[in-house]
């Protein structure tokens, strides 16, 4: 089975990519469903959140609040760090039996796992191939301020938290960039799913 490892930076549209791949035939696991899943109530990670942060960064059910926990690590650096400490490991081992699941169901498939923050973790390390999605800067800040309802200054904070996509792109096998919308990225992803096919034949 191959392992393909996508990732970008926030608001570049990995999730399209993403379901344009599903379509396609491929295994697609999203890691921030995973991240959720890791934290919810009662589980190893949701404790050591608590633990770290407190109680009020819970919702009255027990759940996290995500904008409270998001605007304490996006402002401070050593935060963030120990959030990711947390939740990282969980994520990783949560993939892991995710793609040996997928691998008993179809050894010669393609098993795709979107990860936003997969180079600075180090994980992309146990993938096959990389794709990384990106899009022009001004595209990726109107899209964010959009979709969250952020400032310009907020959304800056939020990429900026990132490694910049120049970067991330040094990693990719496979670029795709969706600056000109869905049509382009379409079309992009369905010749690097192509290439990838003659990987596994």
């Amino acid at each position: 089975m191959l392992k393909v490892g996508l990732t970008g930076s926030i608001a570049v549209g990995k999730s399209y990519v993403c379901s344009v791949l599903r379509e396609l035939g491929a295994f697609v696991l999203d890691a921030d469903l995973t991240a959720r899943e890791v934290v919810e109530p009662g589980t190893r990670g949701w404790r050591q959140i608590v633990e770290n942060f407190g109680r009020e960064v819970l919702q009255s059910d027990d759940t996290l609040n995500r904008a409270k926990l998001g605007a304490i690590v996006f402002a401070d650096e050593s935060k963030r760090q120990i959030l990711n400490s947390i939740v990282h490991p969980l994520v990783i081992e949560a993939q892991n039996d995710w793609l040996l699941a997928r691998e008993r169901e179809n050894p010669h498939g393609i098993a795709v796992i979107d990860a936003a923050l997969m180079i600075e973790s180090g994980g992309y390390k146990r993938f096959d191939k990389i794709i990384v999605v990106w899009c022009e800067a001004e595209t990726q800040i109107e899209r964010l301020m959009a979709r969250n309802g952020l400032s310009r200054e907020e959304a800056l904070k939020r990429i900026n938290a990132q490694m910049p996509q120049e970067e991330k792109k040094k990693y990719a096998d496979f670029l795709i960039d969706t600056t000109q919308g869905f049509e382009s990225a379409r079309a992009q992803t369905v010749e690097v799913f192509e290439r990838l096919k003659l990987l596994v034949e």
